[in-house]
This record gives C-alpha cells, sequence and structure tokens, in this order.
C-alpha cells in the first residue's frame, strides 16, 4: 500500500512559494499512489496540434492558450490540459480496458492581475472501461477523495448529462437543441439563448430587418472576408427558419431552470430530480445513472449522504465533461482554484476515435497546492 500521509510542516506563505523540486517530488508520490491501483504511467508532447484543440473548442480556447507556429509543425498549442492527448494516444491503439496516469506542466493563459498561475504541474488519473460506468466513476472519486482526505477539503459533485438530456427533451427544432447543447458550458449564452428561443427576449432590429428583407445581399457591395454568397445565404435561410418556429413553452423553460437549480446533498437532490423527471422524462435515463452512481460511491465507503450535489456544476469548465463531474476545494482558503477536479468524457472520446468510442472518466490533482495545504494546515 502507498504512503498516504500528508507531510505537515510549516510551509511556503503562498501557493506560489513553494519549490519546484517540493512539487515535483509530490508529483512523483500522488503518481505512485495512481500507480499502484494499476495505472500506466504516460507522457505527452508539451506543443499540442491547435487543429485538434480548436476543432473541439473553437476559437474560444484561444483566450485561455498560449498559441505558436512552426515552419513544419504549423500552429500549435503549449498543453492546455492532458486529457486530450491522452485520449487520442488511447483511441490510436490502447488496450481495453485501460488506465493511465501522468504528471508534468500545463499552461492556462490568465487573466491580468487574476492571482491565478499561468504554469502550474497536474498530475492525472483516467479509466477508459466499457460496461461499468456508475463503478468507474465511483473508483475515480474515491480515489481522489481517499488520497486527499488528511486535508479536509470540500468535495461537490455534479452531472452535465443530466442537462444534456433536459436539453434533449425539449419540444423544438434539431438547430435549437444543438445550439445550447454546445453552449451549455457558457451559462451567460446557454441562458440568452434559451430566453430568446421561449420568446422572451426580442430578436434584435437589424436582424429582424435582415430577415424581413426580401433579398439582404441586394446592395451589400463586394464580399470580404473567407464566407462565398452560397453560406452567406445559407445562414440567413437557417435564421429565417429559427424565427419561424414555435417559441419553447414557459413550463418547459421552468423545468430547465428547476434542472439547474438542484442544490442539495446527493440523496435529496436523487429525489428532487426524480420528481422533475415526472414532468421531463427525458432525464430518467440520466437520474437513474445518478442512482446507480450513489450506490457505487456507497459501496466504496463514500458518505453519500452528506456528499453534496449540484445540478449546474462544471458547466464552466471545460467542455469536454459530459456526465459525472466532481471537485475538491479548500473552504478555508477560497480564494484556491480547485485542489481535484475530473469528470465523465464520453463523447471525446467518440470525436477523437475515428469511428472508434469508449466510456472515459478521469481526474487531476495539482502538486502544489497539496503541498502548500499540508504545509498550512
Amino acid at each position: 500500500m502507498p504512503d498516504l500521509t500528508m507531510h505537515r510542516t510549516s510551509g511556503p506563505a503562498t501557493p506560489a512559494d513553494v519549490s519546484r523540486a517540493d512539487i515535483r517530488a509530490e508529483a512523483a508520490r500522488l503518481r505512485a499512489i495512481f500507480e499502484a491501483a494499476g495505472a500506466q504511467v504516460v507522457e505527452t508532447a508539451i506543443l499540442q496540434s491547435a487543429a485538434t484543440l480548436l476543432d473541439l473548442y473553437g476559437e474560444d480556447i484561444r483566450a485561455r492558450a498560449y498559441v505558436t507556429s512552426d515552419p513544419a509543425m504549423g500552429e500549435q498549442m503549449l498543453r492546455p490540459d492532458f486529457t486530450v492527448p491522452v485520449v487520442q494516444m488511447h483511441m490510436a491503439g490502447g488496450a481495453e480496458p485501460a488506465r493511465y496516469t501522468y504528471s508534468g506542466e500545463v499552461f492556462r493563459r490568465q487573466e491580468t492581475n487574476s492571482g491565478r498561475a499561468n504554469e502550474y504541474v497536474q498530475v492525472g488519473y483516467e479509466v477508459f472501461e466499457r460496461g461499468t460506468t456508475a463503478q468507474s466513476d465511483a473508483e475515480v472519486f474515491a480515489r481522489f477523495h481517499d488520497m486527499l482526505a488528511p486535508l479536509n477539503l470540500h468535495a461537490i459533485t455534479g452531472d452535465i448529462g443530466i442537462l444534456m438530456a433536459a436539453v434533449d427533451g425539449l419540444a423544438t427544432t434539431p438547430a435549437r437543441k444543438a445550439a445550447l447543447r454546445r453552449h451549455i458550458w457558457r451559462p451567460r449564452r446557454f441562458r440568452a439563448l434559451l430566453d430568446r428561443y421561449a420568446g422572451r427576449t426580442p430578436v434584435p432590429p437589424s436582424r429582424a430587418a435582415l430577415l424581413q428583407a426580401s433579398d439582404p445581399m441586394a446592395g451589400a457591395g463586394p464580399l470580404i472576408g473567407l464566407r462565398g454568397r452560397a453560406e452567406i445565404a445559407a445562414r440567413i435561410d437557417a435564421l429565417r427558419s429559427d424565427a419561424a418556429a414555435p417559441p419553447i413553452s414557459e413550463n418547459e423553460v421552468d423545468l430547465i431552470d428547476a434542472v439547474l437549480a438542484v442544490r442539495e446533498t446527493c440523496p435529496n437532490a436523487l429525489e428532487r430530480l426524480r420528481d422533475i423527471a415526472v414532468d421531463m422524462p427525458s432525464i430518467n435515463g440520466a437520474v437513474a445513472q445518478l442512482a446507480a452512481r450513489l450506490e457505487a460511491l456507497a459501496a466504496r465507503g463514500i458518505n453519500v449522504d452528506h456528499l453534496p450535489f449540484e445540478a449546474s456544476y462544471g458547466r464552466s469548465q471545460m467542455e469536454y465533461y459530459d456526465g459525472f463531474v466532481f471537485g475538491f476545494t479548500s473552504e478555508a482558503h477560497p480564494g484556491l482554484p480547485a485542489v481535484a477536479s475530473g469528470g465523465r468524457y464520453d463523447a471525446l472520446t467518440r470525436q477523437l476515435g475515428q469511428g472508434r468510442e469508449i466510456p472515459a472518466v478521469g481526474g487531476v490533482v495539482r502538486p502544489g497546492l497539496v503541498v502548500w495545504l499540508g504545509g498550512a494546515a
């Protein structure tokens, strides 16, 4: 059995003061715990293809990644995350089932004077396994829970899959459902779209005039940019079709809001979601998966009666999470980022698998914060 004891000594004044040597030593210790659980150690390149990440997340990722260019390799990004390259590696020929662990630097651009590190070390644990979704979710959460127990962190769980299922059940057009799903990880944009589709906010006058014009391209002058006339016309047709669609009902919007408002201990959240499912049956499968996960967590010794659940948790994180999500934070130091976080990303394996897919779940921990909190405790 690996030594799970946190070394509690008088530590540095702030997380930024933790030495690189201490961070790397802690990273090796944490990675060894995952190795002892059967994980294979893997490494990924620091430079990642920008094209792959842009295809997955769109241009938004440029705001939080460091972008560079290479004459041979093209546009590249400093590794913002380990999960994408690990999934690519596995889908290229990994064995099944598989468990991986890794450690190394990731790079995230921060807003001016945010106080957040733009380069830090992550240690991760990923599980690729079929037919055991609830058990795999519970396994990953329990590994982080038990490993971090000496720090007395606050755990929080959620499930993006429930909100996705709620969107899929709306009585509206496939295009509107696709737009709402695409913006689940952008709460403000999601709310703006939902209100617009429900008729709560008017169509902007400029757009209304464009849609009412018999020939919107008349007098437009020469085309500037990459879009041709056919593409512009197709976009206008799509906007006209959307404008003609009936609004999403107030009842359905209220049900979406009811799902987003669920914030309880896990058993109470489960009962609340079951109540909502009576009027929104599309979430029944996702709610049943939550129930199975709670049973699996309890079987691993997790006290689910006191474990918090927030249906909206994880919506501002990387867009690949599409099911169970979790995080561990320090209530004594609320200004710190999550010490550990993770979740399920089945759809990502489908996107990167070139026709193959496999259920997958994982998480990451920041050893620098573990060292600092261990010394500050």
